[in-house]
């Protein structure tokens, strides 16, 4: 086609473009992206036709966009545009919701603040891009987004902004605000007269006015008040350089870092000039330095920013007069100044004549950022924020104050100028665009020469600025899915209509991450946006906690994946340990944003495990990996770190498929540790440094019993709900505990539970601490752990691993799982939680033919429920219907009121996977709500004289053998460490950087953490070897001394301490079943085992022993009373015909002058 005809067959259907109105919220926005003439020209090419949204604000009014050609309508609903063109985001309304009616899908172009995931922004995001999960075909509906802060040429540089503007409007807005201030000191300076950037209509009429300024002081000087008058600069970007450009209209003298001290003294001696502004522009390498004391690299710093610190608070700040900040900052590089730096530098500049660092322009308007101490931005209504600086060493003195000018739109108050050159950047893009839309840019090319019609060049960078399109995400910003899934389903959820869908995992890359994201470029961090960056980072809180001293100086990194409920005090951990680099992987931005929070080093990618491309790379990149992902996972996990040698953390139990890698991780020299949270984890470190201490201290002593209980609980003020439990894991994980298998060994027989038969095995009121009642459930198969323990299963009596939860826990949840609520093999669509109970129960294999009409009729009301008298015990129907009540499954006779209900999921689910859903929003911690953590080892030993000189013998010597026989007297030490641990409420309460976390949070993370800084310090070594000699690799459990004492003595520093015990009870033969071996009424954990399992045996036997807990209800009342803590410290009578004597009440007291082997007191005059 010729090219007569292209253009007729353009005019005949031009490029319709709309020209939005600016956000009316945004008063100062006078900015637009075409100027008139620019329209002008457009429309003369026959190729477009442009329609402008009306708007009395703008600096070119209506009447010239009509007089260049234009259409002007009230609003852009009144337009069918192929392009919609704007300077900042629009409200919503703007941006209709995709739909099939509409003829055309526009594209839209501005500064949508998206790219870098600002939260506040993805709902506007949303309106570009669809759910994951929605159909292809509606997809096409979506219109484009193309984001102009990301037009780059090929080299990379941004070709289109407001970065120069932004700098030469902040040197005028930074001299007014410092002019005032001073005023407001007392002194009058020449900058008085410095006009307000908006105050005058070019740039050319504000030059000329500050070029009058710098004529002043050129002949009169500045006042002597002040000081040497010194200006400091950062950056080397746009900013930047519209400073320079400002600034050179007064006497400027550049002056070097290292001379800014002999300014100073030069001063004093009256031998500078005052006439003249000295200019310090600091560059990087002036005031960054390596921790390690190597000098600055500018290729490191960006492949190794932790590897820096800024020293700009000594070597620059003291000095100046007025600070320029024009430099961006991005998390995981280090803050220009941080608060307490500020301290610093203001002490410092006190000793220097005039005011220093009183007055500061941050153009980059980061706030929280890399001047970590800037509380908010500013607008140009006012322009100015204080900021209070106490004295570092004297906190009762008054503060100082700096002023600090921080408006975030710096541009717009230039808008004739910043408007002319952004139109005039934008319109090759434009027509570039335009050819595309009518599908004749190639025929347009064919028919000139390259040299004259480069679009092809400008249709690749628009490509490139693409963040959507047809409703999908660019490839590069695909990361985002999430957080626009996210962002749809908080939408449904809100809806008294819509139900919500579960968030989808989403794939993201895991290269060219956006600054915000942790993961930056070189070109990131000195480069401007429009007008200021807008960063909401918040700076961190500085307490009187001390940070967590570093094992040593190392250079290591550490990939954690996951962010779920655990992961924050392993972020805060491992973050607050210098020479380690953390990055954190899953695939909830959100989460991930929240994790790195406040700690400037952490990186972070959003990845998706079921696809392994998206994080072997970082597996492969690490020294150590930290999975904290659901356990099925770990395997996955540990197979791509076997393959890349990298070592692996887990806080789960070593399940079979974990177990199968252990050879294949030892042929490649690698250190797979699980087992190394909470439970398992600190129980296994605790119990050994117990157990072992007594191998130690008392090797004659022979171990019978061990008991360990443990358990994740809300503290006792905050647990008045069903089950009295909350939440503060994965509720599946909860749920899913109730239903297995326990093996253990209880008067030396071994006992075998099936997961059915679990909850009905709870052992009632264990004597753990009197400050509230427990109960215990079975955990698993305790016996797999004897041996590791270094324990001889024949010369045991007793050896038992549980779960603490308290009184009544076991029992409803009895009930819940006799509805069928813990089913975890059929599934079903829930239509309403009304439903859920009866619906439940019906897909119980014996309960089949539960529905009938008659039951889908009444499903609104408990009478749709089976008769619950047929399935749990009288005394259980009442707790149980109040429950369901509560938690919503049944209508309570009187309503109260609406139900707070969770959406409903749409997709298929177990009703164990239901129940959980439901429990963790019903049972959900609330705002200053705390939980608690309760770990309680016991180890009883014995030294037994033994018969015939058996056991013991020494201690015999001298006796016959008569003696002996008439006399089997059997000593009792009872050994134990608790650990009760609450959930922090406020920063630091461990360490320096550590946020407020739950209880269960602190003792999974924290073990995890620490055990993965050892393994990356060589604390813990692949090196070490095992009691047989054999390299301590492969897949391994925190079983040895050189494991599990470095993890206590970490724990011990940061708050998490066990209460250790010891007492000694002599113990006379007994004619009861289990003769000699039973110990009834010490008041132990196993006394307490052993009742309950006697009390199942035979109805009769609490009665026949007295032995009990006291009063209780069920089999309980049956118990007596001889179990119990008796009473406190001293020597007591046991109530079962023994001796107690606690060790701790005591500590000069020798067991051996106390507790012969004759059976009487030998000393001091005890009595019993």
């Amino acid at each position: 086609m010729s090219l007569h005809g292209i253009l007729s067959r353009i005019a005949r259907n031009p490029v319709e473009i709309a020209i939005r109105a600016e956000d009316p919220s945004r008063i100062w926005e006078r900015r637009v992206p075409l100027t008139p003439d620019a329209v002008y020209k457009l429309i003369s090419t026959r190729l477009a036709t442009v329609k402008v949204v009306s708007s009395s604000r703008r600096v070119f009014n209506d009447r010239e966009y009509r007089k260049a050609g234009a259409s002007v309508v009230p609003s852009l609903k009144d337009t069918n545009p192929d392009i919609v063109l704007g300077i900042k985001e629009p409200p919503l309304a703007e941006v209709p919701l995709p739909s099939s009616l509409r003829t055309k899908s526009p594209t839209h172009l501005m500064f949508s603040h998206t790219a870098k995931g600002q939260a506040y922004n993805m709902p506007l995001l949303a309106r570009f891009v669809a759910p994951s999960k929605a159909l292809d075909e509606s997809k096409a509906h979506f219109p484009r987004l193309i984001d102009y802060e990301l037009l780059t040429d090929e080299a990379g540089k941004r070709t289109v902004g407001f970065g120069w503007f932004a700098g030469a409007a902040g040197v005028l807005e930074s001299l007014a605000a410092m002019a005032q201030h001073h005023l407001e000191l007392g002194i009058a300076s020449p900058f008085l007269h410095t006009p307000r950037p908006y105050a005058l209509p070019t740039l050319d009429k504000l030059r000329e006015s500050l070029r009058h300024i710098g004529s002043s002081i050129s002949q009169h000087g500045t006042p002597p008040e002040l000081g040497p008058f010194v200006i400091g600069l950062t950056g080397t970007g746009q900013v930047a350089q519209g400073c320079l450009s400002m600034l050179k209209e007064l006497p400027i003298e550049m002056i070097p870092v290292d001379q800014l001290e002999n300014l100073m003294t030069r001063w004093t001696d009256g031998a500078v000039d005052s006439r003249k502004i000295y200019l310090v522009h600091a560059k990087a390498s002036d005031y960054l330095v390596r921790v390690d004391g190597g000098a600055y690299d500018r290729d490191h710093y960006y492949q190794s920013p932790q590897s820096y610190t800024s020293l700009f608070c000594d070597k620059v700040a003291p000095y100046l007069t007025l600070f320029l900040n024009g430099t961006g900052w991005a998390p995981s590089f280090p803050r220009l100044m941080t608060s307490e730096q500020l301290q610093t530098a203001m002490a410092r500049a006190k000793s220097y004549p005039g005011f220093r660092f009183t007055n500061i322009g941050d153009i980059s308007c980061d706030v929280g950022g890399g001047l970590e101490f800037l509380p908010r931005s500013t607008t140009l209504t006012q322009p100015t924020v204080n900021v209070d600086v106490l004295p570092a060493n004297n906190p009762a003195a008054a503060p100082s104050a700096v002023r600090m000018m921080a408006v975030d739109i710096l541009p717009a108050s230039v808008p004739l100028d910043a408007s002319r050159h952004f139109s005039d950047a934008l319109q090759p893009y434009l027509m570039a665009l335009i050819g595309d839309k009518v599908g004749t840019s190639s025929a347009m090319e064919s028919s000139t020469s390259a040299s004259s019609s480069p679009s092809s060049s400008y249709l690749a960078a628009l490509r490139r600025a693409t963040i959507a399109e047809g409703g999908v995400l660019a490839p590069k910003h695909s990361w985002l899915q999430s957080a626009v899934d996210q962002v749809v389903e908080k939408a449904a959820s809100a809806s008294a209509d819509v139900d919500a869908t579960p968030a989808a995992t989403t794939v993201a890359a895991v290269a060219d991450v956006e600054p915000s994201s942790g993961v930056i470029t070189a070109s990131d961090v000195d480069s401007s946006v429009d007008g200021a960056a807008s960063s909401s980072s918040s700076s961190s809180s500085v307490a009187a906690s001390e940070p967590l001293q570093p094992m040593r100086r190392i250079n290591k990194k550490i990939l954690l994946l996951g962010s779920g409920m655990v992961a924050q005090p392993a972020v805060d951990m491992i973050a607050s340990h210098e020479g380690v680099e953390l990055v954190i992987a899953s695939n909830s931005l959100l989460e991930l944003q929240n994790l790195a929070g406040p700690h400037l080093k952490v990186k972070y990618v959003v990845i998706d495990v079921a696809k392994p491309f998206t994080y072997v790379n970082l597996i492969r990149d690490a020294d150590v990996v930290i999975s904290l992902l659901p356990a099925h996972m770990h395997p996955t996990i540990a197979r791509e770190c076997i393959k890349a040698g990298t070592h692996m953390v887990t806080a789960s139990y070593t399940s079979p498929e974990m177990a199968q890698l252990h050879e294949s991780a030892m042929a490649r020299d690698v250190l797979i540790l699980n087992e190394i949270g909470l439970d398992p984890g600190i129980d296994h470190c605790s119990a050994l440094s117990l157990i072992n201490g007594i191998r130690s201290a008392n090797p004659e002593e022979k171990i019978v019993s061990f008991t360990s209980f443990c358990g994740g609980l809300p503290a006792p003020e905050d647990s008045h709900v069903p089950l009295r439990y909350k939440f503060s894991w994965r509720p599946q994980g909860v749920l899913s505990a109730a239903l297995n298998e326990a093996r253990y060994m209880l008067s030396s027989k071994v006992h075998t539970v099936p997961g059915r038969r679990l909850l009905e095995s709870v052992f009632p009121k264990l004597p753990i601490t009197k400050k509230f009642e427990l109960e215990g459930l079975l955990n698993r198969d305790s016996l797999k752990y004897m041996v590791p323990y270094g324990l001889d299963q024949s010369k045991m009596e007793t050896f038992v691993r549980g779960t603490l939860r308290y009184p009544g826990f076991s029992s409803l949840m009895h009930s819940f799982s006799s509805l069928g609520f813990l089913n975890n093999q059929s599934t079903l669509v829930l239509d309403s939680w009304d439903t859920f109970a009866w619906r439940a129960y019906a897909l119980l294999p014996q309960h089949s033919g539960y529905i009938s009409n008659q039951n889908k009729k009444h499903h609104h009301h408990h009478k749709g429920l089976p008769d619950l008298t047929s399935l749990v015990t009288v005394e259980r129907v009442q707790p149980l219907l109040e429950a369901l009540e509560w938690l919503g499954l049944v209508k309570p006779v009187v309503l109260e009121g609406p139900r707070d209900m969770p959406p409903l999921p749409r997709e298929k689910m177990t009703p164990l996977d239901l129940f959980a859903y439901l429990l963790a929003h019903k049972l959900r911690y609330r705002p200053n709500e705390r939980d608690m953590v309760v770990l309680s080892n016991e180890v009883i030993t014995v030294r037994t004289r033994g018969v015939g000189g058996g056991e013991g013998e020494g201690e015999g010597a001298g006796r016959s053998s008569e003696q002996q026989q008439q006399q089997p007297w059997r000593r009792t030490t009872v050994h134990t460490s608790t650990l009760i641990s609450y959930g922090t409420k406020m920063p630091n309460v461990g360490f320096k950087g550590e946020r407020p976390a739950s209880a269960m949070a602190r003792t999974v993370g924290i073990p995890v953490a620490l055990a993965a800084l050892y393994i990356a310090d060589g604390t813990i070594s692949s090196s070490s070897s095992t009691a047989q000699g054999q390299p301590w690799t492969g897949v391994q459990s925190p079983l040895m001394p050189f494991v599990y004492t470095p993890i206590l003595d970490g724990l011990k520093k940061v708050g998490i301490t066990f209460d250790e015990s010891r007492k000694v009870v002599r113990r006379v033969p007994t004619t009861s079943p289990g003769g000699f071996k039973l110990r009834m009424g010490c008041g132990t954990v196993e006394d307490s085992l052993r009742a309950t399992s006697l009390l199942r045996e035979s109805d009769t036997l609490g009665g026949v022993y007295g032995f009990g807990f006291g009063n209780g209800s069920g089999f309980e009342k049956g118990i007596g009373n001889g179990i119990g803590n008796g009473q406190e410290g001293g020597l007591k009578n046991d109530g079962g015909g023994g001796v107690v004597y606690d060790l701790d009440e005591d500590k000069g007291w020798n067991e051996d002058d106390v507790l012969g082997w004759d059976g009487a007191p030998r000393s001091r005059g005890l009595k019993v």
